[in-house]
């Protein structure tokens, strides 16, 4: 059922800055609290646009240790339900608000980063789980057969 859902948001799920460009990709802990890399980190200068990656509800636009996050919860998902997680950023949507996929709901912050020129870390929970948040891009193609050579035809 969870890929079944994942499939579902990928035929409208965006990514939140245009044009995408990754600085840091995910790389899940191997332990509950080891080290890693709990999102994906999009190039984005302070002032960037950024876009809901998907639909839903802002279940939270505020400050986190003192950078500001955007988290929107995605309706419809498995339970507990799948959250998109924006930061830091100036949140432009507040809580409680609907948004579309692709809506610009904040923009980049000017706050000390990691990343030199700025970056937007995004992430994909599900509970407290962490997912990688390219499995919302993710979308497949067709699938289509292809010859095999050197071996004979049936018949």
């Amino acid at each position: 059922m969870y890929r079944a859902l994942l499939l579902a948001l990928t035929a409208t799920a965006t990514w939140p800055v245009i044009p995408p460009a990754i600085i840091h990709p995910w790389a899940p802990p191997a332990t509950r609290y080891g080290p890693g890399h709990r999102g994906v980190d999009l190039a984005a200068p302070p002032g960037t646009p950024v876009r809901a990656a998907a639909a839903g509800r802002v279940t939270f636009a505020g400050q986190v240790a003192g950078q500001g996050v955007l988290t929107i919860t995605l309706p419809g998902t498995t339970s507990p339900p799948l959250r998109t997680t924006y930061e830091p950023v100036r949140a432009l949507v507040r809580e409680g608000a609907e948004v579309a996929a692709d809506q610009v709901v904040a923009t980049a912050a000017d706050t000390p980063s990691h990343c030199p020129d700025g970056c937007l870390h995004w992430g994909l929970l599900r509970g407290d789980i962490y997912l990688n948040p390219l499995l919302l891009l993710h979308r497949g193609a067709p699938s289509r057969l292809l010859p095999v050579v050197g071996v004979p035809e049936p018949g």
